[in-house]
């Protein structure tokens, strides 16, 4: 019994830590990307010839910022359904 309440404990702090890591993550990639939107628009609006140029640094710089985003989210995904945590658990029972 004591096994099954360790267990229960460990999916528990999983799912928490989960939750964190995905809501962090997605609060960041947020602001990363709201700020960087609201300074591209400053700079086109200072210097309208240069909109090409920024607008694709602006992109590949969005990419990395959602980058960031969904490789944590894919960690979240394998914390949830390949738990490392409970291998050792498991072996222990």
């Amino acid at each position: 019994m004591e096994t099954l309440t360790a267990l229960a404990s460990v999916q528990a702090s999983t799912v928490l830590a989960i939750g964190i890591m995905i809501g962090l993550a997605a609060l960041g990639a947020g602001l990363g990307l709201a700020i960087m939107a609201g300074k591209f628009l400053e700079s086109a609006a200072r210097q309208p010839e240069l909109i090409p140029v920024l607008q694709v640094r602006m992109f590949i710089t969005a990419g990395l910022i959602d980058a960031a985003f969904i490789i944590s989210v894919a960690v979240g995904l394998l914390f949830a359904f390949a738990s490392p945590f409970l291998v050792g658990g498991l072996a222990v029972g």
